[in-house]
C-alpha cells in the first residue's frame, strides 16, 4: 500500500510557475510508475504527464508539452510536476497517481494507476 500526498498548489497569475510535489509513504516509490492528472470543475479527469519507474521515459498531454516537466527522486520518495507559463485553462485539482510496474513504461491512462493522492488545487487567474 502506498499513500500519496500532493502539495504546492495555489492561486497564481497567468504566466507564473508552480511546482507540485507528490510525497509517497508506506512503500518505496522506486517500484512504481507515476502520473499526474487534473480535473477542472464540470469536466472529466484528464492526463497531464507520466513517468516510468526508472525515470527514463516520460509522456505529456499536448496541453502540457513544452510547459510542464515531470520528474522524480526515489531516494526522497517524491515526484514533481514543474508547471511554467500557466494559463487560466490550467485551473484544476491536480492529482498524483502511482502503480507498481517493472516494465519501465509510462502510463497516460488513469485506469493504469492503483494509488491516488487527494489532490491539490491550482488556480490561474487572467
Amino acid at each position: 500500500q502506498v499513500k500519496l500526498v500532493e502539495s504546492g498548489g495555489g492561486l497564481v497569475q497567468a504566466g507564473d510557475s508552480l511546482r507540485l510535489s507528490c510525497v509517497a509513504s508506506g512503500r518505496t516509490l522506486s517500484i512504481h510508475a507515476m502520473g499526474w492528472f487534473r480535473q477542472a470543475p464540470g469536466k472529466e479527469r484528464e492526463f497531464v504527464a507520466a513517468i516510468s519507474r526508472n525515470g527514463r521515459n516520460t509522456g505529456y498531454a499536448d496541453s502540457a508539452k513544452g510547459r510542464f516537466t515531470i520528474s522524480r527522486e526515489d531516494t526522497e520518495n517524491t515526484g514533481w510536476l514543474q508547471m511554467n507559463s500557466l494559463v487560466p485553462e490550467d485551473t484544476a485539482v491536480y492529482f498524483c497517481a502511482a502503480t507498481i510496474d517493472y516494465s519501465d513504461q509510462y502510463f497516460p491512462s488513469s485506469r493504469a494507476y492503483r494509488y491516488w493522492g487527494p489532490g491539490t488545487q491550482v488556480t490561474v487567474s487572467s
